[in-house]
């Protein structure tokens, strides 16, 4: 039985590697601006496979006139299709796995199916980025689902692997496992501000640091249009539609979510470290401190160097592994209390 489920957690991990590919190719292809590289879905300019012939081209550029063929920025769309497809694919096996061996001690049942609900709503996420030409509720919810499936594919590993093995667990107070939980939901919080920073381009709404620009601190108030969810649908989202005020607004309330993230993730850092009475959490904690220290740095480099594109991919790459090593701390921390 424990062979099994070690079976299924090695290949829970290289589906969670699979996953962090996704979402860090997903930023890629957003920050390089080629979300509407395929106008259509699923397939691009009505075929699965990039038109490259120049009677292919001419074809797709009459179908859609109003969106000429780019074939760069449409590989990078279709490659991440691609490498989601296999995702969503990977993620049915384990589903399948989990409900053959449903009647195995300790085997987890419903994470992998909710999981596979998960990255089917992903891919209608997928299909309305494109058809709502880069809405950016749905290009937010897009980010915050690929989030959820890595996230979730990790915790999925964590039970795996906790299942198979005899490691005893040393309990902590449990304060820290509430300071924890108010930590997750904080970053939650800030990973949303960060994708909806990106979306709405408003990534160098403010070129300088600390400051926003021209030495002021706060930009002329924009909150109304700054965090308008829906202004309707028809409209080409590309490239932003917002004032350069609502931008700066976005910005820099991105910033002081920063801010808090660092202050609270830093005293529960020091918190774990010095009242916890494990090694792991303790080593948990440096992890955690090591991403959130990481992170600040690249999101003061994209603010001062104007955004290059490979510390803008980093930038999100680094948000997300700050979450499942905050996950994998809480994790911890609730086997203390659930486990002897």
């Amino acid at each position: 039985m424990q062979n099994h489920l070690t079976i299924q957690a090695r290949f829970a991990f290289f589906v969670t590697l699979l996953a962090l590919a996704v979402v860090l190719l997903g930023a890629y292809v957003r920050l390089s601006d080629a979300g509407l590289g395929c106008p259509d879905w699923p397939g691009c300019y009505g075929k699965l496979i990039v038109p490259q012939s120049e009677k292919g081209i001419a074809t797709a550029n009459l179908t859609f006139p109003n969106r000429l063929l780019e074939p760069d920025k449409a590989w990078k769309e279709m490659v991440h299709r691609y490498l989601a497809s296999a995702l969503g694919l990977a993620i049915l096996v384990l589903a399948i796995i989990a409900l053959r061996n449903r009647n195995t001690i300790n085997q987890p049942l419903l994470l992998p199916w909710l999981l596979s609900l998960l990255v089917a709503f992903q891919g209608a996420l997928g299909m309305w980025t494109v058809t709502l030409q880069v809405k950016p509720i749905v290009v937010t919810a897009h980010l915050l689902g690929g989030f959820a499936t890595a996230t979730l594919l990790w915790m999925l590993t964590l039970k795996l692997y906790s299942a198979s093995s005899d490691r005893s667990v040393i309990y902590h107070t449990r304060r820290l496992l509430w300071l924890s939980r108010i930590g997750v939901i904080i970053l939650l919080i800030q990973i949303f501000l960060g994708g909806w920073t990106s979306t709405n381009y408003a990534a160098i709404g403010c070129t300088e640091f600390p400051t926003c620009h021209s030495g002021i601190w706060w930009p002329g108030s924009g909150f109304k249009d700054a965090f308008t969810l829906w202004h309707g649908i028809g409209i080409n989202y590309e490239f932003g539609i917002l004032s350069p005020e609502a931008r700066s607004t976005i910005h820099m309330v991105h910033r002081a979510g920063a801010l808090i993230t660092t202050i609270y993730l830093s005293l529960l850092c020091i918190f774990v470290y010095r009242l916890g009475r494990a090694t792991i959490t303790q080593r948990m904690a440096w992890i955690v401190a090591l991403f959130m220290s990481l992170q600040v740095g690249l999101g003061i480099t994209n603010v001062m160097q104007h955004l290059p594109l490979p510390v803008a991919v980093a930038h999100n790459g680094v948000a997300l592994l700050l979450l499942m090593s905050l996950l994998t701390l809480n994790w911890h921390l609730k086997r203390a209390f659930t486990m002897d």
